[in-house]
């Protein structure tokens, strides 16, 4: 592997801002644009700051989770900011903000955020690779680690939680997921 690849990297290295128009065929009848179409844009931004900070090649492994918050409109411009809030070994989390913009009126809005997981890989094995270390320089770079830590904490949680259910299905059936105890079904 090529050493200057993992040398640590800043968030400003890889942040990469997108724009696109919304077009009649990334929305429904309506007008209004489809989550997919918005969820492709999210994973092309975050794929390229992944692949971006790792140096190499990198997949999505994971999306926490996708918000929507308003809807968005043929003929409005999105606009798509990512950047890396955490680099682990080999795997990288990536913050989405998209925003829609109505060029008409000026006005622009917040529509989505999402955080996805990227794993970087050897394009010849599939093999995970190690990643660079993250250079954390602002208070707000800080923030969004620490976010981002919590939120792989849970991930490894729910997994470890997955795996017992597929151990012994039983066990997971009519669960009180704020106490993590069952409850029984009246």
């Amino acid at each position: 592997m090529d050493k200057d690849k993992l040398q640590p990297k800043r968030v400003q290295d890889s942040m990469v801002t997108l724009a696109r128009v919304m077009q009649p065929s990334d929305a429904n009848p309506g007008g209004i644009v489809h989550g997919g179409s918005v969820m492709k844009e999210i994973d092309n931004a975050a794929g390229v700051v992944a692949i971006k900070h790792a140096g190499n090649l990198a997949v999505t492994a994971s999306i926490d989770r996708i918000d929507f918050h308003n809807m968005i409109f043929i003929g409005e411009m999105i606009t798509i900011k990512a950047s890396i809030n955490m680099a682990g070994r080999t795997s990288m989390e990536i913050g989405v903000r998209v925003d829609a913009e109505d060029l008409l009126k000026g006005t622009s809005r917040h529509v989505s955020s999402a955080y996805l997981t990227f794993v970087a890989v050897d394009k010849v094995t599939g093999k995970p690779l190690p990643v660079p270390e993250l250079i954390l320089v602002t208070d707000e770079e800080k923030r969004r680690n620490r976010g981002a830590l919590k939120r792989k904490e849970l991930r490894m949680v729910l997994k470890k939680f997955e795996t017992s259910c597929k151990l012994d299905p039983t066990a997971c059936i009519n669960l009180d997921v704020g106490t993590g105890n069952t409850v029984s079904v009246s």
